[in-house]
C-alpha cells in the first residue's frame, strides 16, 4: 500500500467521520469533498453514483411517506400498542418484535417513534425496567432493514448480486435474513431479560422518586395511539400498501409472471472488437448497445423486466392510488418524518457509495493483493469489514452499495456475502443514530443511557449479541440453502 493510497483513505475516513459528526444530509455532503478532493485532487478516476438503488428508495419511501400522511401508520401501531398492553409482562420479547415488523412491513426504522414512548410507559407501569425493551426494540427498528423486500439494503444486495452474476431473489434474501435476525433479536432479549437492577431495588430511581415533579413526570402521563380515530381512508391505505408488497414478492417468486423484452448481449467468449465495413472497428458491448447482431460476437435474446424497475412501478403506482383513494395529502406526506428520513438516506448513499466505489474502483488490484489470501481462506472475514463500515456511515443500504461490488471482485462467493448480511447493521456502537437518540430521551426512568465513556451505553450489548447471532445463523442457513439444498 503506497503513501498515496494511504492518504487517499485517509480523505474517505475523514470524509466519513466529519459527516457523521454533523449528521442528516452532511453525511452525503460532505462526501461530495472527499469526492472532489479524490477526483480533482489526486486525479483519480470517478466512480458510478449507485442510480438504481436510489430510484428504488424514492419509491419506497414515497409511498412509505404518503401511507404515514393518509393514517395508515397510525394504524399499524395501534395494532402494535395493543399487543404490548395485552401482555406488558412480556414487553422485554415483544417490543422488539414490534418495531422489527413494522421496520420489515414499512422499509426504514423511523417509522418506530411513535411506539418508543409507548414501550416505555409500559414497562414503567408494570415495573420493568424500561432499558431492558427500550435497548433491544431500537435495536431490532434497525435489523429490521436487512429483511424488509422493499428496502434499500435488500434491492441493493440483489440489484448487485445480479451485476456479479450471484442470482438470487429477494424472497431468497429474506428466507435467510428474517430467520436468522429473529433468532438475533430473541437472543438479545433473553440477554436483556434481567439487566440492570429492578426499578424497585435501583438507588438511582428510587431517589427520583421522592421527587415530587420528577415523580409525577414518570408516572404522570400515559402515552398512548389508542386514542386516535383510525378512519376507513387509512385502513385502506394500508390494505393497499399491503397489496404493493404481495405484488413485489409475487413476481420475485415467479418472474416468468413479468413482461420479457428482446435485448442483444455480448456472446460469452466473444471477441472483445471486430472490424465492419470500411474498416470500422466496434466493441462487442457497443454492437450490444446498439441492438447488432453479429455472429460470434452478440446475440439476442429474450429477458425478463427487471426488479429493480418492478418495485418503483409498484411503489409509485401504490403511492398515487393512496393518494387518489385514501385522500392522502401528498403535502403532508413531504412534510413527514418518514419522507424527510427516507430523502436524507438518499443523499447519504448518493455520497458514500460514490465515494467509495471511486476509491476502491481505482485499486482494486492493490485491494485484491492484500485482502485475496485473507478472504481466500477466511471468506466471512468480510463481515467485520461491512460492520466496520456501518459504524462510520450510519447506513445499511450504503454499506451494500460500497462494500458489496469490492467483496465480489474481491472472488467472495455470492452465498458466503448472503450469509454475513446482517453484519451491515453497526452503528448502535457509537449511539449518534436518531432512533437511539430518541429512545434515551422517551425512556422517562433515565435507565437507558449513553454512559459517561460513550460506548457504555445501553444500545451496546443487545446490539452486538443481535448482530452476532443473527450472522452466524445466516452464515449457517445460506450454506445449507447453498451446499445442500442448491437453492442457488
Amino acid at each position: 500500500m503506497t503513501i498515496t493510497m494511504i492518504i487517499e483513505l485517509l480523505i474517505v475516513l475523514l470524509a466519513l467521520w466529519v459527516g457523521s459528526r454533523y449528521g442528516s444530509l452532511a453525511l452525503g455532503a460532505i462526501s461530495g469533498i472527499g469526492l472532489a478532493l479524490l477526483v480533482f485532487g489526486f486525479g483519480l478516476k470517478p466512480g458510478s453514483p449507485p442510480t438504481d438503488v436510489i430510484y428504488i428508495i424514492i419509491a419506497a419511501v414515497t409511498c412509505a411517506g404518503i401511507l404515514q400522511a393518509s393514517g395508515g401508520m397510525d394504524w399499524l401501531i395501534q395494532v402494535a400498542e395493543r399487543l404490548l398492553r395485552k401482555h406488558p409482562d412480556r414487553i422485554t420479547f415483544l417490543a422488539p418484535l414490534c418495531t422489527f415488523f413494522l421496520t420489515v412491513l414499512v422499509g426504514t426504522g423511523h417509522v418506530v417513534y411513535t411506539l418508543m414512548p409507548i414501550i416505555c410507559d409500559i414497562a414503567i407501569k408494570k415495573g420493568i425496567r424500561p432499558e431492558r425493551p427500550c435497548g433491544v426494540a431500537s435495536v431490532a427498528s434497525q435489523v429490521g432493514i436487512t429483511c424488509s423486500p422493499i428496502a434499500a439494503a435488500v434491492v441493493a444486495f440483489v440489484t448487485i448480486s445480479s451485476a456479479y452474476h450471484f442470482d438470487v431473489t429477494i424472497p431468497q434474501v429474506l428466507m435467510v435474513t428474517i430467520p436468522a435476525c429473529l433468532c438475533g433479536l430473541m437472543a438479545a432479549a433473553v440477554a436483556s431479560y434481567h439487566r440492570g437492577l429492578d426499578l424497585d431495588k435501583d438507588p438511582m430511581f428510587q431517589t427520583k422518586l421522592q421527587d415530587p415533579v420528577q415523580y409525577t413526570y414518570i408516572y404522570g402521563e400515559t402515552a398512548t395511539t389508542l386514542d386516535k380515530k383510525i378512519d376507513a381512508n387509512a385502513k385502506r391505505s394500508v390494505y393497499i400498501f399491503f397489496g404493493a408488497l404481495a405484488v413485489i414478492v409475487l413476481f420475485a417468486i415467479f418472474q416468468g409472471l413479468l413482461p420479457s423484452y428482446d435485448e442483444v448481449q455480448v456472446v460469452k467468449g466473444g471477441q472483445s472488437s471486430i472490424t465492419l465495413i470500411n474498416g470500422v472497428s466496434e466493441s462487442a458491448a457497443q454492437l450490444a448497445q446498439a441492438g447488432v447482431v453479429v455472429k460470434g460476437v452478440t446475440e439476442g435474446v429474450s429477458k425478463y423486466l427487471k426488479m429493480n424497475l418492478v418495485i418503483q412501478i409498484i411503489m409509485i403506482s401504490a403511492a398515487a392510488l393512496m393518494i387518489i383513494c385514501c385522500k392522502a395529502s401528498p403535502k403532508k406526506a413531504v412534510n413527514g418524518a418518514v419522507w424527510q428520513s427516507g430523502m436524507v438516506a438518499v443523499v447519504a448513499i448518493y455520497g458514500i457509495a460514490w465515494l467509495a466505489d471511486t476509491y476502491f474502483g481505482n485499486y482494486l488490484k492493490e485491494m485484491q493483493a492484500m485482502l485475496g489470501n485473507m478472504v481466500a481462506s477466511y471468506p466471512w472475514s468480510i463481515a467485520i469489514a461491512f460492520f466496520l463500515v456501518s459504524v462510520l456511515i450510519n447506513s445499511q443500504g450504503a454499506v451494500v452499495v460500497a462494500m458489496l461490488p469490492l467483496a465480489y471482485k474481491l472472488n467472495i462467493d455470492g452465498w458466503v456475502l448472503l450469509g454475513v448480511f446482517p453484519s451491515v447493521y453497526g452503528y448502535f456502537f457509537i449511539p449518534n443514530y436518531p432512533s437511539d437518540i430518541a429512545t434515551v430521551n422517551f425512556d422517562r426512568s433515565g435507565t437507558t443511557v449513553i454512559g459517561k465513556y460513550l460506548l457504555n451505553h445501553s444500545f451496546m450489548m443487545p446490539g452486538l449479541v443481535s448482530v452476532i447471532t443473527s450472522t452466524l445463523v445466516a452464515y449457517a442457513l445460506s450454506y445449507v440453502f447453498h451446499g445442500i439444498l442448491g437453492l442457488y
